[in-house]
């Protein structure tokens, strides 16, 4: 669940019309250099963040997402925590009928972390 202060990076989130809203196809979007911050060293975390959605009514506007996604680069999150985040956002305002996102990150440590968060759950 996210608190209230989760919703300002919502807002950078823009829209525009699907223009084949009766057709079910398959849009990917592939940020390969996300970043946030590890809320326990304050150390940055380097990801990819994958978006694969089938649009409803509306698709996300790519220069909104890149301007959302950079909007991570000083927040202090945990991976599990910011792919949560990031999907409950593109839920709220493209509201897609089937969505995923994967966040892929850079090991650290000797460990490499992937997580998936699907809509709607398997």
């Amino acid at each position: 669940m996210t608190d209230s202060n989760d919703n300002s990076f919502r807002d950078l989130l823009e829209v525009f019309d699907n223009p084949n809203p009766e057709r079910n196809f398959t849009i990917e979007h592939i940020c390969p250099e996300f970043t946030s911050v590890c809320p326990k060293t304050g150390q940055p975390d380097y990801g990819k963040i994958i978006f694969t959605y089938i649009p409803d009514q509306v698709c996300v506007e790519l220069k909104s997402l890149k301007m959302y996604l950079q909007a991570f680069r000083n927040e202090g999150i945990f991976y599990e925590a910011v792919t949560n985040r990031i999907m409950d956002d593109f839920l709220a305002v493209v509201k897609p009928r089937r969505a995923r996102v994967d966040s892929e990150w850079t090991p650290r440590g000797g460990l490499r972390s992937n997580i998936t968060v699907e809509y709607p759950e398997p």
